[in-house]
C-alpha cells in the first residue's frame, strides 16, 4: 500500500488534465481553472507548505529505479495529451464567448508546458527509442521539437555558461530573456542537427538532418489541423503551443538565473556543480513538474529518473515552489530584489 501511494502521487499532476477538459467543455469560471489551479491554488498552499528535502535510502532508491510504474505513468500523459488537444480542437471557439475561448487557449497552453514538454524533457533523457519517440511525440504536440536536440547537446553541455542561451544573466529580466532564449535554442538546435549530419550522413548534404526533419513533421501537423479545423482553429493551437513554450522558457529562466561556472587555468569552464541550478523542496511544485525542481541533482546526472532525484544540502534553494517563482519573474524588480538576497545568502553574487 505504502509503495502505491508513493507511485499515486506523481498521478497527480493529471488533474490538469481534468481541469483542462473542464475548460474546453465548458464555459464561464470552468474556462479559467486550469490558471487559476497552477498559479493561484498551488502557489497559495505552498505558502503554508513546508519544503521537504528527505531524500529516499538506498534501497528505497533501488526499489523505485526498479519500479516500471513510475514510468508508466509518463507513458500515459502520450494519450493524454493528445486527446485532450482533439477536445481542444474540437470545442475551442465553438458558442464560446472570447473569454472562455482565451481561457481555454491559456488552459492548452499550460497543458503544454507542462505535459508537452516537461514530460518529454523527462522521457528525453532516457536511452530507449521507445521513450525517446514519446519525448518526441509529446513535443510536437506543443510545436517545439527542437528543444528536444538542443536540450540535450546544448544546454547540458554549456549550462551556467555565456555559451548557453537558456542559461539567464544576471539582472537580465525574463522578457529579455525570452529573446534571447527563443532565437538562441532555435539556432542552437540547427547548428547541433547540422555538424551531426556532417558525422552520419557521408555524401548526403548536411541539411539533411534532424532538424530539418524535425520542421516538416511540425509543419504538416499544423497544416493537418488546418485542413480539418480552419485557419482560425489552427491559429489557436499554434498560440496555445506558443503560451506552453513560454512556460518552459519561463522555468529555464528561474532554474538558471544569474548563476555562473567558473574558468579555469585551462580556459576550460569547470565541471557543472550543485551549486549552478536554483532549486525547491515545495512538494506541490514537485509533483506537478515530476520533481524537475530537484533541479541540481538533474545536472549532476541526467539520466537519473525523476523519482530518485535527491535533494542536494549544498544546492541553492529558491523562496517558494516553480509556480510561485513564475510568478514572481514576471515583476523584474520584486524578483531582482528577492533572488539577489538569495544570491548573497549563498554567496553565488558575480565578482564584476
Amino acid at each position: 500500500m505504502q509503495n502505491f501511494i508513493k507511485i499515486f502521487k506523481y498521478a497527480t499532476p493529471f488533474v490538469l488534465y481534468f481541469l483542462g477538459y473542464l475548460s474546453f467543455t465548458k464555459s464561464g469560471l470552468y474556462a479559467w481553472t486550469p490558471l487559476l489551479y497552477t498559479f493561484f491554488m498551488v502557489p497559495m498552499a505552498e505558502l503554508f507548505i513546508a519544503p521537504n528535502p528527505a531524500n529516499l535510502d538506498a534501497a528505497e532508491e533501488q526499489l523505485a529505479k526498479a519500479n516500471q510504474w513510475y514510468d508508466i505513468v509518463l507513458w500515459c500523459t502520450v494519450p493524454l495529451q493528445y486527446f485532450l488537444l482533439y477536445t481542444f480542437l474540437t470545442h475551442i471557439g465553438s458558442s464560446q464567448s472570447i473569454s472562455d475561448t482565451l481561457g481555454s487557449i491559456i488552459g492548452m497552453g499550460l497543458l503544454c508546458g507542462a505535459f508537452g514538454i516537461n514530460v518529454a524533457h523527462e522521457l528525453g533523457h532516457r536511452t530507449n527509442k521507445f521513450e525517446q519517440f514519446l519525448a518526441k511525440s509529446l513535443l510536437l504536440s506543443s510545436l517545439y521539437m527542437h528543444f528536444f536536440i538542443e536540450h540535450n547537446k546544448g544546454h547540458h553541455k554549456h549550462v551556467a555558461t555565456p555559451n548557453d542561451p537558456s542559461t539567464a544573466k544576471f539582472k537580465q529580466s525574463v522578457y529579455a530573456f525570452w529573446v534571447q532564449t527563443f532565437i538562441g535554442t532555435y539556432l542552437s538546435a540547427w547548428h547541433i542537427a547540422i555538424e551531426d549530419a556532417k558525422k552520419k550522413n557521408g555524401f548526403l548534404p548536411a541539411i539533411f538532418n534532424e532538424m530539418m526533419l524535425f520542421q516538416m513533421i511540425q509543419l504538416g501537423f499544423v497544416l493537418l489541423i488546418f485542413l480539418n479545423f480552419g485557419i482560425t482553429i489552427a491559429a489557436y493551437f499554434i498560440l496555445a503551443a506558443f503560451i506552453g513554450a513560454i512556460l518552459l522558457e519561463t522555468v529555464n529562466y528561474i532554474e538558471h538565473y544569474g548563476l555562473q561556472r567558473e574558468k579555469g587555468t585551462t580556459a576550460l569552464f569547470e565541471r557543472v556543480q550543485p551549486h549552478h541550478s536554483w532549486n525547491s523542496n515545495h512538494i506541490i511544485g514537485r509533483l506537478m513538474l515530476f520533481e524537475l525542481s530537484r533541479h541540481s541533482d538533474h545536472h549532476y546526472m541526467a539520466s537519473r529518473k525523476y523519482q530518485v532525484l535527491r535533494n542536494m544540502d549544498e544546492a541553492p534553494q529558491m523562496p517558494t515552489g516553480y509556480p510561485g517563482m513564475i510568478i514572481l519573474s514576471l515583476f523584474p524588480p520584486i524578483w531582482f530584489k528577492i533572488m539577489h538576497q538569495q544570491m548573497r545568502k549563498y554567496s553565488l553574487l558575480p565578482n564584476n
